[in-house]
C-alpha cells in the first residue's frame, strides 16, 4: 500500500457500508496534516454542465459526484495545462482547477475534448487524521493514479480496474458482494 499523497487513488473497500463511498475511487489531490481533499471520479451526478452553469449552454457533458463536501461548488480535473491557465498538477499527466471560463470556451470552440477533463460537484474531504485512521482501519486501499483510470471511458469500471492496477490478490477483490452476509 502506498502512502496518501496527490495523485494516489484511495479504492473502498469491497465491504465500505458508507453510501457516499461504497465501491467508489476517489483521486486525491491533496494530503497535508491539517487534511486532505479529492474527487470521487467513478460516480455521476444527476445532472449535466449545461444544466448547472448558466454560460454552459450547449455543452452537455458529464458531471461527477466529486464527494459530500460543498455541493454547491463545482471542480475539474483535465489533461489541458498549457490551455488552462491557473492549472496545478495532481500527477503526472493530471491537473487540477484553473481558468473555469476559458475552460467553457475551450469546450464549445472544440480546442479540448471533453474526454480529457472532467466536473464534479462537491468534493470529499478529511480533517486532520482523519484520512490516516480510515486507511489504518481498511476503509481503503491506495494506488498510484493513472490517467487512464482518472479519465476511464466507462465509469461503471473505474473501481474493478483500480482493483487490477493494484494486481495480486486485490484483483480478486472484484468479485466479493457487496453484502457478504446476503452470499
Amino acid at each position: 500500500m502506498i502512502e496518501p499523497a496527490p495523485g494516489i487513488l484511495l479504492i473502498a473497500d469491497p465491504f465500505l457500508k458508507d453510501p457516499n463511498f461504497m465501491r467508489t475511487v476517489v483521486l486525491l489531490c491533496e494530503h497535508r496534516d491539517e487534511g486532505s481533499f479529492g474527487f470521487v471520479i467513478n460516480r455521476f451526478y444527476e445532472y449535466k454542465l449545461n444544466e448547472l452553469i448558466n454560460n454552459a449552454d450547449g455543452l452537455e457533458i458529464p458531471v461527477y459526484y466529486g464527494g459530500p463536501v460543498q455541493m454547491d461548488t463545482i471542480h475539474f480535473l483535465h489533461q489541458y495545462p498549457q490551455q488552462i491557465e491557473g492549472s496545478m498538477m495532481v500527477s503526472e499527466g493530471i491537473y487540477w482547477g484553473g481558468d473555469f471560463a476559458s475552460v467553457l470556451e475551450l469546450l464549445r470552440n472544440g480546442e479540448i475534448s471533453p474526454n480529457k477533463i472532467r466536473f464534479f460537484v462537491g468534493y470529499s474531504g478529511w480533517g486532520e487524521g482523519q484520512l490516516d485512521g480510515e486507511i489504518k482501519e481498511k476503509s481503503w486501499l491506495t494506488v498510484e493514479a493513472t490517467r487512464n483510470i482518472v479519465f476511464h471511458n466507462d465509469t461503471n469500471e473505474i473501481w474493478k480496474d483500480s482493483l487490477r492496477h493494484m494486481g495480486g490478490k486485490y484483483e480478486i477483490m472484484i468479485n466479493f458482494p457487496i453484502d457478504p452476509q446476503l452470499n
